[in-house]
């Protein structure tokens, strides 16, 4: 099963505990321990940490990711089959010594314990999809995610890169995305002179086909009025030609700061940075012909990438997140000129996030679906799991 083949590949131990040298495990402990105590994202917390350690070479470095993400990933089996007391020490070991996917047909242990998936999402997911969906949707996201980049086709095309690339990296063409292209080793592509000259970002295939739905012209006025750190920005701007103008807004101004570095970058100039103050400008109004609406949500999409944010995931969060997406739609689109269209998407394979959503919408601001939604489902060697839909008046 090219499931299980993938999987092994990612265990850095498989072939056992005595494997993990001291230096490794004291380092993995001492992560699991404190991060169990911090509020701060994995990811966050782990980035934090080895800047700390900066003792840990790059090897080192790797595997202890590694084994981290798939200790994490797999925590609730590991916590049924862990000898007592449960800790992190004995889970270690635990995880060092078994495939978790022999585990998958034990009848005797909870399916979604087997999944190592909290039972709400398994339960909303069987709901929704059928129960064969939901077990593919919790395998595929307790596997590693694929590195994708996007090229920048405003300075180079991907078949260049390619060409440039194919006798230094194991590297191949996405699927579905026309941009972007895989690396099947892992490399510190932030180092690399294309990256420093702005030729490609990186971003899931997903991402950049979410990003894709906005069908921006030369001249064309878009606002992205969730931008973060200018993703998608970057990835739909060479439409424009640098000619017309982005509007970019994110209630949290610093990551438009990272946005405007990204941007100088790329090479994209006509891009302008939104505060709350100009938010208020009567001439903002009904003047954009497209709006990206990229919202919060749980990133249940994205759970191979933070498999922390797994054991997050509450109804009582969702019903929170819905009334703020609500809440974001409603508030953007008084910036949408009448013959405008604007995208809604999330990292999200919830209903609650995704499809109803766009039924109220529909419903509330009289508007209509331009085409069927974009759906995608995070699975082995895949993109990640996003929704968008395009609406009009």
């Amino acid at each position: 099963m090219p499931l299980e083949r993938d999987y092994q590949k990612s265990l850095p131990f498989w072939e056992g505990a005595d494997r993990v040298k001291g230096f490794r495990k004291n380092h993995l402990i001492e992560i699991l321990n404190q991060s169990e105590e911090s509020t701060l994202p994995l990811d966050t917390f782990l980035r934090l940490y080895l800047r700390r350690n900066p003792a840990i070479g790059s090897k080192d470095r790797q595997e202890i990711c590694e084994t981290l993400y798939g200790m994490v990933r797999w925590r609730a089996l590991l916590d049924y089959l862990c000898p007592r007391p449960v800790n992190w020490e004995r889970k270690l070991e635990l995880f060092c010594s078994i495939n978790p996917l022999d585990f998958k047909n034990k009848s005797e242990i909870p399916l979604n314990i087997r999944l190592s998936f909290p039972k709400f999402i398994f339960d909303t997911l069987s709901k929704a999809y059928g129960t064969q969906k939901a077990i593919k949707f919790c395998l595929g996201s307790n596997t590693s995610a694929p590195t994708t980049i996007r090229v920048n086709t405003a300075k180079i095309t991907r078949e260049e890169l390619l060409n440039q690339w194919k006798n230094l990296y194991a590297v191949s063409p996405c699927e579905h995305s026309p941009w972007g292209i895989i690396f099947h080793k892992k490399i510190n592509l932030l180092a690399l002179p294309e990256f420093k000259s702005g030729l490609f970002e990186i971003q899931d295939e997903g991402s950049q086909l979410v990003a894709h739905q906005v069908a921006a012209k030369p001249g064309n006025h878009v606002m992205d009025y969730c931008a973060g750190s200018g993703g998608k920005t970057l990835a739909f701007a060479h439409k424009l030609q640098n000619r017309g103008q982005i509007h970019m807004y994110d209630i949290r101004e610093f990551m438009l700061l990272e946005a405007k570095k990204r941007l100088k970058r790329a090479g994209v100039q006509i891009f302008h940075m939104l505060t709350r103050r100009h938010l208020k400008k009567k001439s903002l109004l009904k003047k954009m012909d497209w709006i990206l609406l990229d919202v919060p949500c749980s990133g249940s999409g994205r759970l191979r990438r933070s498999p922390d944010m797994k054991w997050k995931i509450e109804k009582g969060m969702l019903d929170q997140l819905a009334r703020l997406q609500r809440h974001i739609f409603s508030c953007s689109l008084k910036f949408l000129r009448d013959s405008g269209r604007i995208v809604y998407a999330t990292c999200s394979v919830f209903p609650e996030e995704n499809e109803k959503q766009v039924s109220h919408f529909i419903k509330k601001h009289n508007l209509k679906l331009v085409e069927p939604p974009f759906v995608s489902f995070p699975a082995s060697g895949k993109m990640d799991g996003f929704f968008s839909a395009v609406l009009s008046y």
